[in-house]
């Protein structure tokens, strides 16, 4: 059998690969990268690959494919539909795909559109298919970790979030990956735990042993934040307060058993991952 990863040389698509070759073969991998100098894995099959340039024989031999959704925020759509094109026409059995939850029209995290077409496309598409909704990253609060503990304060203008860490949504994905019965599943990849800005503050406080406080800020306050602060061009500032936005109206308070239902296992608890 052979299993397609692309973008496998970035973070989720590394720990994927090592996921699945505790239990297949590197003969039966093929990683699709844009980078191929970058990655290597005895073994396995190391192809170039961009969405944006995505041929049949890319994938050529595939039997499943793991497709991990680009890193061009607002530019994705085109590509993703190109690679779901390809793999299709080179004989792909089944595509698992990495979303987010809630990608509803109503959802206004701005790559949920995105992700939402993307889904369509790969629905319409007529392969089997399963997808991967994977909520935000525990990694991605290392940086309010360390504001926060800078200022006794932790600015936000979000909600509840079931953060996930980044090995438990490689560990799923290579488990729908290497087989068995996940045909038209949506998975929500999701922590146990839900946290708000007060909670989150708690965990701060308690991972630094100083106080940290929770200060609510509205959205425009927000990104301006982010530009006066952090440096961040205003378009991608606008872009990342979307997320507190969708956070703040509930679409990321998702709690879901996927992860244990796929790996027999707990996920690990933002605690743990963001004190490692």
């Amino acid at each position: 059998m052979s299993l397609v990863i692309t973008g496998a040389s970035g973070q989720i698509g590394r720990l994927v690969t090592a996921e699945l070759l505790k239990t297949v073969d590197a003969s039966e991998l093929i990683l699709l990268t844009r980078t191929p100098e970058n990655l290597d894995v005895p073994g396995a099959q190391v192809r170039a690959f961009d969405f944006h340039d995505a041929s049949p024989e890319a994938f050529a031999g595939a039997e499943r494919v793991l497709l991990i959704s680009g890193s061009e925020i607002g530019t994705r759509v085109p590509g993703h539909k190109a690679a779901v094109d390809a793999a299709v026409a080179a004989g792909a059995q089944f595509i698992a795909y990495t979303s987010i939850p809630n990608p509803s029209d109503n959802n206004p995290i701005f790559v949920a559109g995105e992700h939402r077409a993307t889904e369509e496309h790969i629905r319409a598409s007529g392969v089997r298919w399963a997808f991967l909704r994977n909520n935000i990253y525990a990694e991605m609060q290392a940086t309010a970790l360390q504001a926060a503990l800078a200022t006794g304060k932790h600015v936000t203008n979000g909600g509840p979030v079931s953060f996930v860490a980044r090995a438990d949504c490689a560990r799923a994905a290579a488990a729908v990956l290497a087989g068995g019965d996940h045909d038209g599943r949506e998975y929500d990849i999701t922590g146990s735990e839900l946290f708000g800005p007060d909670e989150l503050a708690a965990l701060f406080s308690e991972l630094g042993g100083k106080p940290v406080e929770a200060v609510q800020v509205s959205d425009a306050d927000y990104a301006a934040g982010l530009v006066e602060h952090a440096g961040l061009p205003q378009p991608v500032a606008d872009v990342i307060a979307t997320f507190g936005t969708g956070a703040r109206l509930g679409y990321s308070a998702v709690i879901s058993p996927a992860v244990r239902e796929l790996t027999g296992r707990d996920p690990e608890p933002a605690g743990r991952v963001l004190g490692s």
